[in-house]
Parts: structure tokens; C-alpha cells; sequence
């Protein structure tokens, strides 16, 4: 089974504008493992999440 290019490149960018990891960084993720760290991504984008959820 493949995984459409296309698809595959909308998730890197995703995760390289949020966490500006590199490409080979993103590449070395297994799927399962990438599609969850766009998972925590997706939820920290939420607004009823705060930005930082610790005190500065």
C-alpha cells in the first residue's frame, strides 16, 4: 500500500510550520507516529486550548 504523495506533503508542512522540524525529521516518522503528532498539533490550534499552558 502507497501513500498519496500529495497527502504525504500537506502533512509535512503541517508539522514543519508548527514544530520547524526538518524534512528528513518528518520523513523518518512512521505514519502511525506522524498522524499522531498531527493529532496534538490539531488540538493545541483549538481555541479552547491555551497557547501556554504553563505560566511564564
Amino acid at each position: 500500500m502507497t501513500y498519496a504523495t500529495e497527502r504525504l506533503w500537506e502533512e509535512v508542512a503541517y508539522v514543519a510550520h508548527h514544530l520547524h522540524w526538518s524534512l528528513d525529521s518528518i520523513l523518518d516518522l512512521e505514519h502511525p507516529d506522524r498522524v499522531r503528532v498531527l493529532t496534538e498539533i490539531r488540538k493545541l490550534d483549538r481555541p479552547s486550548v491555551p497557547r501556554h499552558p504553563f505560566p511564564i
